[in-house]
């Protein structure tokens, strides 16, 4: 088998720059050469219910399980942790799913026994009758595993009746995304919110979404983080349509999760430095260092990521600084595992409210896209720490218990300079110095939860239920509002005639929204025969929320309640590649503001019914077992007792919009298209608008593209000279016109934007070392990614050219 540990010298390699080449080997014939190698026997399909756990383990379960023997030599499989395996499923397709990135294989010696074996090499294959056989790397694959940790259990996506989207850990070394927007443009029906001047993660899905609203996870539990994807993010999943079941209070579009890199038994290290650049002297570098292994022989692994950012900003001003330490210690018992993970960062990063609508054309100021319109003081500056425990112990051979908690904070002060009006006859504009000090945003949940099989009435029963809490809290203690004494041209800027404000505004701090919620959720997954599966479940929910501003305090929300949420889905397992299905889900989020709502003094309380939404889905799964995994979804979603936020000028005015409604189509589909071409792609067609509401009815949502689509492909030219390997990739993803408002009274133009990247795989003095060139908007167009009011209107980053080098040892 591979091994990723070598004992030569790293000294050699210091002065070598650049990073990231993945060698991809052959492609999977598995599934043509078992239909040749097993005419001998019955392909029969077994019932796996199997958690993540050592190898040995997982393959003396597959034993017991099929009745075939597996024969391994002493020491093969040690090291290695397999992967949960679960639902109905073929001896082969299992044990392929067990073997994956192990760097073994099997060959069936006889009709009751399976040989293991290290995986051929340099694209080598044994066409012999009785070689079953994956010969690619799946570390390296951009096919997704066939399971999912965002759907709380170990059922196989091809047997859940919504849509499960997943950013395979290869893609994003491939891609080498700067945030989570830039992750999630891989993903269909995905656009971007307001992001608080580029300092938050915004996630509009299917139509629905905003910064802060609890639909980011991190490892299945919430974060407050304002940007969640850093170096320690191995893939990210997205659930879309309503996931209140799982996930309790949350808006109908889906969540997002992010998987952490975990603790390995097996010995690895990587180093590796970057350096970038937009060009005209705007500069950055950094580098980092992950390492994981085992700590002697007890079950102990650890893992350490760094990481260090520092760069200029891509226009005329403003620096971007990041720092990283995250740790984590894993325990592997019998049938226990336990992991504590802690993260912590500290960044400084420009608050870039971008450019503004000009009034006589309804389009982005037409001045130069590097132009900032605030001063040099716009930043904000901070630090987050995340705190995660999990604990899974498997009580028997059908049930199984899991234990998580996750406690994480996110400080921060930030300076603004607020644009306000503008004066086009002048071509200046009218400012004032605003900010915030002391916020914190903090986040505690707990989880506890059971999952196992019972066969009743002849029928299985996939089973999971527990109990969740959660505390979050969202502050900001002092809100500076101060005028400027000064005008600004937009024309010819003068900066440093401002400084920042100070004055605070007693009537805007102490701004606070705090949520507390208890919850109890259960799910069936009902094997009614081979083919046909029933999903049923629901949540209870119990909620209290409270948030206002001002010194003194006025509470603007003071509610609580309860709620039974459900959710029901037929599969239907045509194949085992390929499954149609069906499903209505529900979702529910009480409705809350920080300020009062437009003409009215009304506090949110328990007498205002919380944003509710109804969804039906229907769609295609598709997953063949080393080659490619997609989906396709028609939706239709419904969300009642909505409150539009209209942010024009200083104030966000708050009123109900009644009902909105988001239906369209989605297509995704990720994987290995051949031996050498790899690709990941998708496309959605989103029609969401108001359909209830005197004001607003027949507008469409704001920030939400009709049409959006992404492809990526990635070509391995495989071993080249001297036995180096290259890969080239490139891709471009297209957002169509969308409205840049609540009254749609200005639109944001639809933009393409093309990326690539080359990597280059070599040995420097015994050491293997990874190059990585990746280029960034490749083309250097000029786009608007999101609007929050004609005032703030987010642009998109410039041209980055950007070369790493990683040593692994």
């Amino acid at each position: 088998m591979k091994s990723r540990a070598n004992s030569g010298s790293v000294k050699q390699w210091l002065g070598a720059s650049a990073l990231v080449v993945s060698a991809l080997a052959l492609l999977p014939l598995s599934v043509a050469l078992a239909a040749e190698a097993d005419t001998t026997q019955q392909r029969s399909q077994f019932n796996f219910a199997m958690v993540a756990k050592p190898l040995p383990q997982a393959l003396s379960d597959f034993s017991r399980i099929t009745g075939i023997s597996v024969v391994y030599t002493d020491e093969a499989p040690y090291g290695i942790t397999a992967p949960a395996v679960s639902g109905q499923m073929s001896a082969e397709q299992a044990i392929q799913r067990l073997l994956s990135g192990s760097g073994l294989t099997f060959r069936r010696t006889d009709a009751h026994t399976l040989a293991l074996e290290p995986q051929p090499t340099e694209g080598a294959l044994n066409l012999g009758a009785t070689t079953i056989t994956s010969v690619m790397d799946q570390t390296m694959s951009y096919q997704p595993p066939p399971t999912s940790s965002v759907m709380r259990s170990s059922a196989l996506l091809q047997e859940i009746p919504q849509t499960v989207n997943v950013i395979p850990a290869q893609v994003i070394r491939d891609q080498a995304p700067r945030n989570l927007d830039d992750a999630l443009a891989n993903v269909s029906g995905i656009t971007q919110g307001n992001t608080l001047g580029s300092t938050q993660d915004s996630v509009m899905t299917r139509g629905f979404g905003d910064n802060r609203n609890g639909s980011i996870m991190r490892d299945g539990m919430p974060v407050v983080q304002g940007r969640g994807l850093n170096a320690t993010v191995d893939r990210v999943e997205v659930l879309k349509g309503p996931a209140s079941l799982l996930y309790g209070i949350q808006d109908p579009g889906g969540v997002v999760n992010m998987v952490s890199k975990k603790p390995e038994l097996e010995q690895y290290n990587a180093l590796t430095l970057r350096g970038s650049t937009y060009g005209d002297g705007k500069n950055g570098s950094g580098g980092g260092l992950d390492s994981t292994g085992a700590l002697g022989d007890s079950g102990l692994a650890y893992r350490m990521v760094l990481d260090h950012e520092d760069e200029d900003y891509w226009r005329n001003f403003g620096t971007h600084r990041e720092t990283l330490v995250a740790p984590s210690l894993a325990w592997f018992g019998e049938s226990t595992k336990l992991l504590f993970a802690y993260e912590h960062r500290e960044f400084l990063t420009p608050f870039d409210r971008g450019t503004l609508i000009d009034p006589r054309d309804n389009h982005p100021l037409d001045i130069s896209r590097d132009r900032r319109l605030d001063e040099p003081f716009n930043n904000m500056e901070g630090r987050s720490d995340l705190y995660h425990f999990e604990a899974d112990h498997e009580l028997n051979d059908n049930w199984k218990a899991h234990f998580g908690y996750s406690w994480n904070r996110e400080t921060y002060d930030a300076s603004q300079v607020r644009v306000t009006a503008i004066n086009t006859a002048k071509g200046t504009l009218t400012r004032s110095m605003d900010g915030t000090q002391n916020a914190i945003s903090t986040d505690r949940f707990t989880t506890a939860s059971l999952e196992g099989k019972v066969n009743a009435l002849g029928m299985q029963h996939d089973l999971v239920f527990g109990v969740d809490d959660e505390y979050r809290k969202i502050y900001r203690e002092d809100l500076i509002r101060q005028k400027s004494l000064t005008t600004f041209s937009y024309l010819n800027p003068v900066y440093g005639r401002e400084v920042a404000g100070t004055t605070v505004s007693p009537a805007d701090s102490a701004q606070t929204d705090l949520l507390r919620s208890d919850s109890l959720f259960l799910q069936d997954s009902i094997h009614l025969t081979d083919q046909w599966i029933l999903v049923a479940g629901g949540r209870f929910q119990e909620y209290d929320q409270y948030a206002g501003k001002g010194v003194p305090f006025k509470a603007n929300t003071d509610s609580n309640g309860q709620k039974w949420v459900p959710r029901a889905g037929l599969v239907y397992r045509y194949t085992d590649a390929l499954s149609f299905y069906g499903s209505y889900t529900e979702s529910f989020k009480p409705n809350s503001t920080i300020a009062p709502l437009s003409g009215s003094s009304t506090v949110l309380d328990g007498s205002v019914a919380p944003e509710e939404a109804k969804s039906w889905e229907v769609g295609a799964k598709l997953d063949i077992p080393g080659r490619v995994t997609g989906n396709v979804a028609l939706f239709d979603i419904k969300k009642r007792n909505v409150l539009v936020a209209n942010s024009e000028g200083p104030v966000t005015i708050y009123s109900a919009a009644g009902e909105v409604r988001s239906r369209g189509l989605e297509v995704d589909l990720t994987g290995q298209l051949s031996d050498r071409w790899s690709m990941i792609g998708s496309y959605a067609y989103t029609d969401a608008e108001v359909t209830e509401d005197p004001t607003y009815k027949g507008k469409k949502l704001q920030n939400v593209a009709k049409n959006t689509g992404s492809l990526s492909a990635v070509y391995d030219f495989g071993t080249i000279v001297g036995g180096d390997q290259l890969r080239v990739g490139a891709g471009a993803r297209y957002v169509g016109e969308r409205a840049g408002n609540a009254v749609n009274d200005f639109d944001l133009p639809s933009y393409t934007v093309a990326d690539a990247f080359a990597t280059y795989d070599t040995k420097v003095e015994g050491q293997k070392v990874k190059f990585q060139l990746n280029v960034k908007n490749l083309f250097d167009r000029t786009y608007y990614t999101s609007a929050a009011s004609r005032f703030f209107v987010s642009m998109g980053d410039s041209r980055q050219v950007s070369l790493s080098s990683t040593l692994e040892f």
